[in-house]
């Protein structure tokens, strides 16, 4: 297939594109620098609202991951407004181009987050469970009604709702391992709340699962089968490292440091099932964390 991608240099789609590409797919990136020649990539504006026709011309699929890292600094009003309006407006734009070309694409899929869910404790969430509250709540719900003017033009659109993704590249995991390393990691508040997390291996082989099969549309749940506690997923990382995890990080130290970002990342509780994944005849290689972990910090090593 012809595939456009847009956030093709961030986390998961630098290691999405050489899948794709090794697959015998030809990947054209939208990127907002100019680009050099013969390079297959073509130049968007999403701020601008600029994304010219024939950038997407004579496409089979498009991938969407473009967005604002929202764990990367404390959350201000100002960069709460940013993280909406880069998931939002550039989702929408593109959608409403794909809408207006002649001969669209088979398929999108669209990034997303279980964030959607908001914080539900020990409660079981599928595709069908209803939204959260809160910001990142919201968020989602707008970054996936942004898809619509695609949908309504045909287009078989999948929203790909992603959890912590594991990777010894970047990312969450990344962020973790100097403390735990130093034997300074431990639970987050009272370490009940579930974590929901994927392998990167597994994401990028979903996302590529997700364009070639015609049953999944709509939400998808891009999560392992196997959500962990906090304490569960501190200890099994402690245990991978060799090291100890007796220090904890309680909930008010937690909110002091990053404000509101704890509550919405840190101290949520998303106990989520990738119910129509599996339902399409998907299976992870990590489905199990200690697996998933020992496989991404290895990769780290290899990157150091």
């Amino acid at each position: 297939m012809k595939i456009v991608m847009t956030g093709s240099s961030g986390l998961i789609g630098s290691a999405l594109l050489p899948l794709l590409t090794g697959e015998g797919h030809q990947v054209v990136r939208l990127v907002r620098r100019p680009t050099a020649p013969g390079e297959e990539a073509a130049v968007w504006d999403p701020d601008a609202g600029k994304l010219e026709l024939s950038a997407l011309e004579q496409t089979d699929a498009v991938v969407h991951l473009a967005g604002e890292n929202i764990g990367a600094a404390r959350w201000t009003e100002e960069r709460k407004k940013h993280m909406r309006e880069s998931r939002v407006r550039g989702t929408r734009l593109l959608s409403e181009t794909l809408a207006r070309l002649a001969v669209p694409p088979r398929v999108l899929v669209s990034a997303s987050a279980v964030g959607f869910y908001g914080s539900r404790g020990d409660e079981v969430l599928t595709e069908e469970s209803s939204a959260g509250a809160g910001y990142l709540a919201e968020v989602c719900k707008e970054w996936e009604a942004a898809t619509d003017p695609a949908r309504q033009k045909g287009i078989r659109v999948v929203n790909l709702r992603t959890g912590m993704v594991l990777s010894g590249k970047g990312g969450a995991l990344t962020a973790m391992l100097p403390a735990f390393r130093m034997g300074a990691g431990g639970k987050v508040g009272d370490g009940r709340q579930f974590v929901s997390w994927i392998a990167l291996d597994d994401l990028t082989r979903a996302i590529s699962h997700a364009l070639t099969h015609q049953s999944l549309s709509g939400p998808v749940n891009a999560v392992s089968p196997n959500p962990v506690r906090n304490l569960e997923f501190t200890e099994t990382l402690g245990k991978v490292l060799g090291r100890p995890t007796f220090l904890s990080m309680p909930a008010p130290f937690v909110r002091l440091i990053f404000g509101e970002m704890a509550d919405a990342l840190l101290l949520a509780s998303q106990h989520t099932q990738p119910t129509r994944l599996l339902g399409s005849g998907f299976a992870f290689r990590f489905p199990d964390l200690e697996a998933a972990l020992r496989q991404e910090i290895e990769e780290h090593r290899s990157a150091d």
